[in-house]
Order: C-alpha cells, then sequence, then structure tokens
C-alpha cells in the first residue's frame, strides 16, 4: 500500500475549504433539531440519529474528494465496522470526524451540540474546526498558535474566513483565588468530582460538547476534566483549537494526549485539558 503524501497545513486554506462542508452538514442537523427526531442505540448502546449519520456522509464525500488518499476516521463509519487503515509510520496523517457531538445535547433539545472536523499528523491535532449550529458559532485552529471564534449561521452564503467576524481567542493564566472548571452536563461522575476536589475550585461550568475545549480556550475557565469514556473524534477539533488558543491536553499522569494510538476502537485514556499549562494539585 503506497503512503499518501501528507497534505500542505495551510490553515486559512484548509478552513475556507471546510467551511462550505461544515455549514452544509449543519442544515442537515438544524433540518432534524427540535422535531422529535427518531433515536437509535449504536452497539455500545450511544445513541445515533439520521442527523449523525446524514452529515457525516456529506463530511467525509467531501473529505474524500478535497484530500484523496488521507484517511477520514468518522464515528458512525467505524461504529457500523468500517475502520480505515490510518498506519504506524512517520508522517501518519489523517481526518477524525465527529459530525454530530452531544447527540444526547441534540435529543434534549438543547443547542450544545458541534460538528468536529480535526487533521491529526504524527499522533498530533494540527488543525481543528468546532461548530455549533444552533448557537452560530464557530471556533477553529488558523495556525499553530492562532484560534479563532467568530459568529456564522448555517445558512451563510458567504463562506469564506474573509467574510467573518472573527476574533482571536487566548487561554488566560489561572487565577491564584481559585479555578473556574468545566465538566460534562451529561457525563459527570464521582471520578472527576474527586479529581476536582485536588484544585481550589471558584465555579463549576456545565458543558456539553466539544464547546468544554472552547470555553478554555477564549479563557472563561481553567480546567476541564474527563475520567470517563470518551473516543479520539469527541476531542481532537477541540484538542485542536484549545493548544492554538495557548492551552494543552494531557493524560492523568501529564504526558501528552496523542491520537491514532488506539484503533481500531479510538478510545481516548481519561485525559485533563488545561487552560494553559499543568498545575499543581491544591493550586
Amino acid at each position: 500500500m503506497q503512503t499518501p503524501t501528507p497534505i500542505s497545513i495551510d490553515h486559512a486554506k484548509l478552513f475556507d475549504a471546510l467551511l462550505p462542508v461544515t455549514l452544509a452538514a449543519a442544515r442537515i442537523q438544524m433540518s432534524y433539531f427540535r422535531r422529535k427526531t427518531a433515536v437509535s442505540s449504536k452497539p455500545d448502546a450511544s445513541p445515533v440519529t439520521a442527523a449523525d449519520q446524514e452529515s457525516e456522509t456529506l463530511i467525509v464525500t467531501a473529505l474524500n474528494a478535497l484530500a484523496p488518499g488521507i484517511p477520514v476516521v468518522a464515528e458512525e463509519a467505524v461504529a457500523a465496522g468500517h475502520v480505515p487503515d490510518i498506519g504506524k509510520t512517520a508522517g501518519q496523517e489523517f481526518f477524525l470526524i465527529d459530525p454530530l457531538d452531544g447527540t444526547r445535547e441534540f435529543i434534549a433539545d438543547r443547542p450544545e451540540f458541534t460538528i468536529n472536523i480535526a487533521l491529526v499528523r504524527d499522533g498530533t491535532p494540527r488543525f481543528g474546526i468546532v461548530y455549533a449550529p444552533a448557537l452560530g458559532i464557530i471556533y477553529a485552529s488558523l495556525g499553530d498558535a492562532s484560534a479563532i471564534e467568530a459568529p456564522v449561521q448555517p445558512t451563510a452564503t458567504r463562506t469564506r474566513f474573509a467574510n467573518l467576524t472573527a476574533r482571536p481567542i487566548r487561554t488566560r493564566a489561572a487565577p491564584a483565588g481559585g479555578l473556574i472548571a468545566v465538566a460534562s452536563r451529561s457525563h459527570g461522575n464521582v471520578a472527576t468530582d474527586a479529581f476536582l476536589g485536588q484544585y481550589r475550585i471558584a465555579q463549576r461550568i456545565a458543558a456539553g460538547s466539544s464547546l468544554k475545549f472552547c470555553v478554555l480556550a477564549k479563557g472563561e475557565a481553567d480546567i476541564y476534566p474527563r475520567l470517563g469514556r470518551t473516543c479520539e473524534w469527541d476531542t481532537a477539533a477541540g484538542h485542536a483549537v484549545l493548544v492554538a488558543a495557548g492551552g494543552t491536553v494531557t493524560t492523568l499522569d501529564g504526558q501528552p494526549l496523542t491520537y491514532g494510538r488506539s484503533a481500531p476502537r479510538f478510545l481516548n485514556p481519561d485525559f485533563v485539558a488545561w487552560g494553559q499549562h499543568v498545575l499543581p494539585v491544591q493550586y
């Protein structure tokens, strides 16, 4: 099997290529949102809807045309047993797609669901788009140290970065008086509570989907621990945005969270997203 040539990461051009695709997928999702969409269960008992499946088909088809030869790892395809060979060689590169992250939020008629598109190279998310269709907000990494937030509705027709009113976002230094923690709205557990109990937490924010990474990326929180099941497509795009904004994501032992090492199930270990740096216990 011939190794595909890695695509050049011109973040702005990749964003412009993927923005129309992202908005088209968003229009599919909004056509089902708050309309009592039928819900099925996947083999792992997680929910799935036609909105997940149809938007994934659109995104995967577009990526295959945009970057032929670069594997696309997509949540619903993997659940159906279609696992691409991402290889294990230097220069390993693949897309990670969660077409509708926060399906439980979507089903509950809450707007905190996102479209996640990430490009991973050598185990590291190098580019990410996180789009919240019902909120009309997009986040993206536009370089190794550049992340943005911009309002854009799914119905937008002028779909280039130059047409958006984007603002740069950056993480903040952790305040000495107490941290703001972000936790999952739908997946809280005792282990997460115990982890946060090691720190001075001044406030706790509940949020859904990969928006938790974006809350940190724009300097509105300091720590997001996830002790529980997640898959690589859940986190890669938000991870890319957070790192570009000045943050970091580690496993519980302080090592960088990497991608592509857990195929074919693509399960993450427990991890912590940090506003800037790993903080000492009792900070």
